[in-house]
């Protein structure tokens, strides 16, 4: 009896032919083999993740040092125009008494003590806690002062907080004023 078998593409199930290392396909290698074909193979991209880890966090830390110290130096720029006004305000009272009183003119503007405004400005900023270091390199500006208008310039150091740990650096943040001393009628 013959048997009616359709055709379908599969080869019956036979001994299987031994296939020769190499002859059609490369022979993989065994990553526990020793040797750079099994280092290759049992390492591969392992750790690739970890350091773009690593450079994404670095990278992000030097982006938050630029914005913490650009807050600092901004902060500290206000600080300093803030303190130059007031030490000029607080020299431009200064004024000489005697001579306000010996006015014949009314609404007369009474001439500000130059010779104290060094002293006056130094008074001040020691007052507001501005470090002995920073208070000697303030003062007027005595080329530009007058009796009715006295100018002053400040400075403030402070050191970066991140980038300070790249560069052992102090950095300067300074700022001038000017003060006029008016009296009312």
């Amino acid at each position: 009896m013959a048997e009616n078998r359709e055709h379908t593409g599969c080869r019956e199930a036979g001994p299987r032919e031994p296939r020769q290392a190499g002859a059609h396909e490369p022979r993989q290698a065994d990553p526990r083999e020793p040797g750079e074909a099994g280092a290759a193979r049992r390492f591969g991209d392992r750790g690739s993740g970890a350091i773009a880890v690593i450079i994404f966090a670095m990278l992000f830390v030097a982006l938050a040092g630029f914005v913490v110290d650009g807050g600092m130096a901004i902060s500290k720029r206000e600080r300093a125009a803030d303190l130059a006004e007031q030490a000029a305000r607080y020299a431009a009272q200064d004024i000489d008494v005697a001579a306000l009183r010996n006015s014949t003119q009314k609404g007369g503007t009474p001439p500000i003590l130059l010779d104290n405004c060094q002293g006056d400005v130094r008074h001040y900023l020691r007052t507001a806690g501005v470090a002995s270091s920073d208070v000697a390199h303030a003062g007027c500006d005595r080329a530009k002062s007058t009796t009715a208008v006295v100018y002053v310039f400040v400075q403030i150091s402070y050191k970066p907080m991140l980038s300070g740990f790249l560069a052992d650096r102090t950095w300067t943040a300074k700022a001038t004023a000017s003060a006029t001393n008016l009296s009312g009628n």
